[in-house]
């Protein structure tokens, strides 16, 4: 009788232990939705934060002086990424009641960064055929670009203005292209 006992409480512990097991698995099943939500939930706001916020410069009213609004962009570890983000931006125009720098109709052909930090900009010829003219305006237009992506994008210390892939003496007859331009801060209010 004492063996059949000793046999009993085994076959009873092991049921209980089963019992105890299976409801802690089942509990962490159950659980596990939440656990997927919740990771979710952090993956959401980690793609959120890979924004950054960034200065565009357009020009005041008077095409004067430029000034900066605040935008949140993709955030890339690649400075031409940022830099295209940032050019395409600047082509659309202000949201705020600031005025557009780069005429309508101007697209981004090519951008890229050299290792040495300077940014070339290929824009379509609208930027030089639709350009108003007059040389506050020019300048305007070239620092809008210099200053937006000098200033944001540590990588690059200077940027080369390209027109349908060829270099140009100007944009409107007033401001030397041939060369990499750095940031102009005098003309930011």
């Amino acid at each position: 009788m004492g063996r059949n006992r000793h046999i009993v409480y085994i076959i009873i512990a092991i049921t209980g232990l089963s019992a105890i097991y299976l409801i802690a698995f089942n509990g962490l099943e159950q659980s596990l939705p939440l656990n997927k939500f919740e990771k979710n939930i952090t993956h959401v706001s980690l793609q959120q934060s890979d924004t950054k916020k960034v200065h565009l410069y357009f020009a005041d009213k008077d095409h004067s002086f430029l000034k900066a609004e605040e935008r949140a962009i993709f955030q890339s570890s690649d400075p031409a990424e940022s830099g295209k983000t940032i050019i395409e931006a600047l082509i659309k125009g202000p949201l705020e009641s600031l005025m557009r720098t780069i005429p309508v109709g101007t697209t981004l052909r090519a951008f890229y960064v050299t290792q040495d930090g300077t940014a070339y900009v290929d824009l379509t010829e609208e930027v030089k055929e639709r350009h108003p003219g007059g040389i506050k305006t020019e300048l305007i237009t070239i620092y809008s670009i210099v200053n937006s992506l000098t200033l944001n994008i540590p990588e690059i210390d200077a940027v080369k203005i390209l027109i349908k892939g060829h270099e140009s003496m100007t944009l409107a007859g007033h401001i030397d292209l041939r060369f990499p331009i750095k940031a102009n801060m005098l003309l930011i209010r």
